[in-house]
């Protein structure tokens, strides 16, 4: 079996990260009720004795004595990681697994990239190295950060680098979080172009999820929530429900819940590493099966249910519907609607008791609707894995290598052009060591290489198919 680090950096990171190892917790204490340390544990999970010293308190088998998560907490203002510090999971994270700082990076990618990468580098090397160490056979970091502030889009990326140089066989899968169109950070898009640079040429597979989406789909759980459609209703303690029980308003964004969407996004994706299944797919599976050109590698996810039974009370849906919710805009974790785009390839991750003509069927079901690349018509890969998320019966993650991120990028230089035009806000960065102007022509221009590289393929939308000649062997 293989092991994972996950490497949270930044306010948002941090919380987002949070809110996985709450889940996977609570999945793992579900179907492992003799609390016995195994395989499926491990993966993101080390078994410690806590009364042994120093690293000696590693134990490989037998009961479960204390869990200490496969992480690496960054930040640089101290407020996020110590509130997880003082709360209920406070006991799950190893304390020299931590950096933290006092100022913050000022919502400024230069001072997070440059300033606190060259300062911290040593300790954020010491902390993975000893992270790799404690595996017997680590696969993937995967980094969860956010695009439009300082620390998460400045360090989150210097660390990609720093991963690949120093684990270059080791897989790196990013989770980032784009800023909207509304986002009260002025700089945002100054920083996430800058963050596109880094992730275009280090990262193996970049899970683009955008805040707009996730407030959307919350919004839309709230207002079925409160019409009392499907006899819904909000279950105590919900991830969905403000502390005093009252459902949160449109006007206060629910961070809780927006979090949980993309921790149960990461508990699926993981979820054929960690459990047995009829059909298994390994994270090298998706890179390799996914990812046919390098820079290519933004996968759009959609997952269905977008819930979990923790938090609301809606009758399960039907398998073939929850397939075709999978392939609609309403379920995308980004703007986009990938039924009109085209599809490089495409990942089902299937949970729970879904049997493969289950799958056979609905991918035949659907695939009329859906634009494959000429060259890749085949371009499933699926999985079946027999355990379900907690209170459900079934669940489907999809992956899409499809052209339809691309507006999520235009839109993204748009708002960069705007700012860059006037030089507005540029001082602050130019004033940071290293930094020069190049630096933003150079990201720039790397992203207009990548939609490019998205027009090119467009351009191949509705060409006919072409039957390829068969290799004719002589007798």
């Amino acid at each position: 079996m293989t092991q994972s680090v996950v490497v949270q950096v930044g306010q948002c990171g941090n919380q987002i990260g949070c809110c996985f190892w709450d889940l996977a917790l609570r999945e793992h204490a579900a179907v492992n009720q003799k609390g016995i340390y195994d395989e499926a544990i491990s993966s993101f999970f080390r078994n410690v004795d806590t009364r042994v010293v120093g690293d000696g308190g590693s134990i490989s088998k037998g009961k479960i004595c204390s869990l200490k998560a496969r992480a690496v907490l960054i930040d640089m203002e101290e407020g996020v990681v110590n509130e997880i510090l003082q709360g209920p999971l406070r006991d799950v994270f190893d304390t020299k697994q931590l950096i933290t700082d006092i100022s913050g990076s000022g919502n400024n990618w230069a001072v997070g990239h440059r300033v606190f990468g060259s300062l911290y580098q040593d300790q954020i090397l010491e902390k993975l190295r000893k992270s790799a160490e404690h595996c017997d056979c680590l696969q993937c970091f995967f980094i969860i950060h956010s695009m439009g502030g300082g620390t998460g889009s400045g360090l989150g990326t210097f660390l990609l680098k720093m991963l690949e140089d120093e684990f270059p066989e080791v897989y790196r899968f990013v989770t980032s979080i784009y800023p909207s169109g509304e986002d009260d950070v002025i700089t945002s898009p100054y920083n996430s172009i800058l963050a596109m640079k880094e992730l275009n040429e280090h990262a193996d597979c970049v899970l683009p999820i955008d805040n707009q989406s996730l407030f959307d789909i919350i919004s839309k759980i709230d207002l079925m929530v409160n019409s009392g459609k499907l006899g819904t209703t909000v279950k105590p303690k919900s991830l969905v429900t403000s502390s005093s029980g009252a459902l949160k308003t449109r006007h206060k964004k629910p961070f809780d819940a927006m979090n949980n969407i993309v921790a149960n996004l990461l508990l699926n994706l993981t979820s054929s590493a960690r459990f047995e299944g009829s059909l298994n797919m390994d994270l090298n599976e998706i890179s390799m099966n996914l990812v046919p050109f390098p820079q290519l590698h933004y996968l759009v996810s959609s997952l269905t249910p977008l819930y979990t039974l923790t938090d609301v009370n809606i009758p399960p849906r039907r398998l073939d519907q929850m397939f075709s919710d999978a392939f609609s805009k309403d379920h995308q974790l980004l703007r986009a609607d990938p039924k009109h785009s085209l599809y490089l390839a495409c990942a089902l991750m299937v949970r729970g008791n879904v049997h493969i003509s289950d799958v056979r069927r609905n991918i035949e079901r659907l695939k009329p609707s859906l634009q494959f690349v000429s060259w890749n018509q085949e371009g499933w890969k699926t999985s079946l894995c027999s355990i379900p998320p907690v209170g459900h019966s079934h669940s489907l993650l999809a992956l899409a290598n499809n052209t339809c991120v691309k507006p999520t990028f235009m839109e993204l230089k748009e708002r960069f052009m705007r700012l860059y035009k006037k030089k507005a806000h540029l001082h602050h960065y130019l004033q940071v060591e290293g930094m020069e102007e190049s630096c933003f022509t150079e990201a720039v221009s790397s992203l207009s290489a990548l939609i490019q590289e998205y027009n090119q393929l467009d351009a191949t939308k509705n060409m006919p198919v072409q039957d390829l000649p068969r290799l004719s062997i002589a007798m």
